[in-house]
């Protein structure tokens, strides 16, 4: 994860020159609105080229951009609901029960998008398997107590919580090795 301060300087060392036309391609009967742009590193004189094009020639250059930016970012999104929350894993056939599959998927990237915003204020390696994990120990932690005859004092319970949420983590915070 790049700081603000990396992202900056990398920008500094990469120029960018964008060229906008509008364009005509024998296999398609209109013109295209196409965008150009092409990344020159001063430090490695690395040159790449992006093309991205569009049917609608008003767009301007800078929506077109950053229309497409949107995509990937919808991309990810769906990519996301499918590796960690079962988006292509349900086993529903009927619209609703389908409809209420995708929209759960999709809810938990949201809210997990938000969890991990704020916890990476703490600990910026952390990613969604890791929130799963605590999530999970907690879980277990909170059923465990329930079958003790005597619940504990709530020092206690705080400190077995952290000690076994963070036990299926792939990146345990200093705050929590440290609070155990």
């Amino acid at each position: 994860m790049c700081t603000d301060a990396e992202k900056a300087a990398s920008k500094a060392r990469a120029a960018a020159k964008k060229t906008k036309a509008a364009l005509l391609h024998k296999e398609f009967p209109q013109p295209l609105n196409v965008v150009i742009i092409e990344k020159i590193n001063h430090g490695t004189h690395k040159h790449g080229h992006v093309i991205l094009f569009s049917s609608d020639l008003a767009l301007p250059s800078d929506k077109l951009i950053d229309y497409y930016s949107l995509r990937f970012q919808i991309e990810f999104t769906f990519r996301d609901a499918k590796q960690y929350w079962g988006l292509e894993d349900f086993m529903n056939v009927t619209g609703t029960a389908v409809t209420n599959a995708a929209n759960l998927a999709l809810f938990m990237v949201n809210l997990v998008y938000v969890l991990l915003r704020d916890v990476r204020q703490t600990a910026p390696q952390w990613s969604v398997l890791d929130l799963k994990a605590s999530c999970r120990g907690y879980a277990y932690v909170l059923e465990t107590i329930k079958l003790l005859p005597e619940q504990p004092d709530e020092y206690i319970v705080a400190q077995i919580l952290q000690q076994v949420a963070s036990l299926g983590r792939i990146h345990p915070t200093e705050l929590y090795r440290n609070a155990a």
